[in-house]
């Protein structure tokens, strides 16, 4: 990373910083066996320059095998919360193989391997710090997108590699999807007045939203078990129980319930996550929400409808119960990709962005 405004007085690689700050920690393992993530990869395969030579230990660990899905400052601060967490663990362990002193012996003063450790844990304790508040001259999102680019690069490369028609498709996803450098987009008059528009509405005042079609008598009558009133409460509670495993059978789901698949998973997930509690959702506006949020769902849309908001958001609970993930993500990052999954395809007229563009 590069920082700026960095705290004075002390640099990240100052060896006079620590005694533990030049601690280096050796591995058996060869150049070759370094894991494919950019993040630790120099644009060089054959980096072989003192700052690279020190982390082969860590970059050739298998314990990341998951980590292609990880934004990479996560998987760094996952990274060293993880070594912070063993290193204490080991020490732990070192104590209580060692015992407690007879009463006879002087205890010594505190041994090399002990004070190695403890100013190692109090560097690794500032680098943490460090990284939870520095400033990148990218953002984290700018970070996450270029390693996904270079992912799906890699993969297009490989893929136009093994056919002639694969040759066709990698092209074609490169032309279409991939941003163009230095394309600047000037906007036009009508959009200048349509911004200027937007920001003379009161931000109370949302547009576009369509009155209640269904009961708002929640409060009165009690939250139903799932959220929503239904005569199969048995059949979907069945269906209910693979909520936090790949594979949950969605349109059974959106059968039972009366095709109110989102409001149901969500209600689901929310109860799963403890969310409504950490943040003090009140019950009936969470359903209330997603009752009208799942009727923006076109139903004609064969698709972009509310079968696949309820897939996609169920699987993002799935994909952020993964081990490669624990600990990495907020009770509020974690419910801001939820229910952006909810809510992402919401009144999706049922053609792609590229046939609105050809044919505006």
């Amino acid at each position: 990373f590069d920082l700026e405004n960095g705290p004075p007085g002390r640099g990240t690689l100052d060896p006079q910083a620590s005694p533990g700050a030049g601690l280096v920690l050796q591995g058996t393992f060869s150049h070759g066996q370094r894991r494919e993530s950019f993040l630790y990869r120099s644009d060089s395969d054959y980096d072989l320059s003192p700052k690279a030579m020190s982390r082969n230990s860590s970059i050739a660990s298998d314990l990341h095998g998951e980590d292609m899905i990880v934004t990479p400052f996560a998987q760094v601060l996952a990274s060293l919360r993880t070594v912070r967490s063993n290193l204490t663990h080991l020490q732990d362990r070192t104590g209580i193989k060692q015992g407690p002193l007879p009463s006879w012996r002087v205890p010594p003063a505190e041994d090399a391997h002990q004070k190695l450790s403890r100013e190692t844990l109090e560097e690794l304790d500032w680098c943490l710090d460090q990284l939870e508040t520095l400033q990148t001259r990218h953002s984290v999102s700018e970070m996450a997108s270029n390693k996904f680019k270079r992912m799906l690069n890699r993969e297009l490369t490989h893929l136009s590699e093994t056919s002639r028609s694969g040759n066709q498709v990698s092209e074609y996803i490169s032309s279409t999807f991939l941003d163009k450098q230095h394309e600047v987009e000037i906007p036009s008059a009508l959009a200048k007045d349509k911004e200027k528009e937007r920001r003379k509405r009161p931000m109370s005042q949302i547009s576009g939203v369509r009155k209640l079609t269904h009961s708002s008598s929640l409060a009165t009558a009690g939250i139903p078990r799932f959220g929503v009133r239904t005569d199969h409460e048995g059949l979907l509670a069945k269906e209910l129980e693979d909520t936090n495993k790949w594979g949950l059978n969605v349109f059974k789901v959106a059968e039972y319930s009366g095709n109110r698949p989102l409001t149901v998973i969500m209600y689901s997930i929310f109860q799963e996550r403890d969310l409504m509690k950490t943040f003090r959702i009140p019950v009936n506006t969470f359903i209330t929400y997603m009752l009208t949020l799942e009727d923006h769902y076109h139903t004609d849309v064969a698709y972009h409808n509310n079968l696949h908001a309820a897939d996609v958001a169920q699987s993002t609970h799935v994909l952020l119960s993964t081990p490669a993930l624990e600990a990495v993500f907020t009770d509020l990052e974690i419910m801001a990709a939820i229910f952006a999954s909810a809510i992402h395809d919401v009144d999706h007229p049922g053609v792609s962005n590229q046939f609105l563009i050809n044919t505006s």
